[in-house]
């Protein structure tokens, strides 16, 4: 007998994938959140989202390198 009110798995969402790198990029998570975001995301995803993470990191820090270099 099936109880109609079981919790659905959600469905992995992008954004849910960029909110678990950005997490991961920063180094601080609870265990709990960390267990929910595994069993949540799509392991595609959250390459994706690594690799603009990098890209963006990069990116920003050549801009202020550039930015602080030309102001001295």
């Amino acid at each position: 007998m099936s109880d109609a009110r079981a919790p659905q798995p959600r469905k992995a969402s992008f954004w849910r994938s960029v909110r678990t790198v950005a997490w991961g990029f920063l180094g601080i998570r609870k265990k709990s959140g960390y267990q929910d975001d595994l069993a949540q995301v799509n392991p595609f995803h959250v390459v994706l989202a690594a690799l603009a993470g990098v890209v963006i990191l990069v990116l920003a820090l050549v801009g202020i390198v550039k930015w602080v270099v030309a102001s001295a």
